[in-house]
């Protein structure tokens, strides 16, 4: 049997690290700026979507994982990290 979670049952490793730089981020960045920003680059998200992948309840795909590590001046492994 497969499984698409991780041991804690969340369905993403990023986004607790993607919260992290989000809070971190100067000027300050909320959801809805970050899934603004995602937007421009042509990822449809809403501030809902962001709050669901920091919360591990939603899935990332790799595109999107992407255009985040971009946003956030890092790679898609720092994304990925533990």
């Amino acid at each position: 049997m497969f499984k698409n979670k991780t041991k804690s049952g969340r369905n993403n490793i990023c986004g607790i690290k993607i919260h992290e730089l989000r809070k971190a981020y100067i000027p300050k960045m909320s959801q809805r700026i970050l899934a603004e920003k995602l937007q421009i680059r042509g990822i449809d998200v809403d501030k809902n979507a962001i709050q669901r992948i920091e919360s591990g309840e939603r899935f990332v795909t790799d595109i999107e994982l992407q255009v985040l590590a971009e946003i956030f001046h890092t790679t898609t492994d720092d994304l990925l990290k533990l």
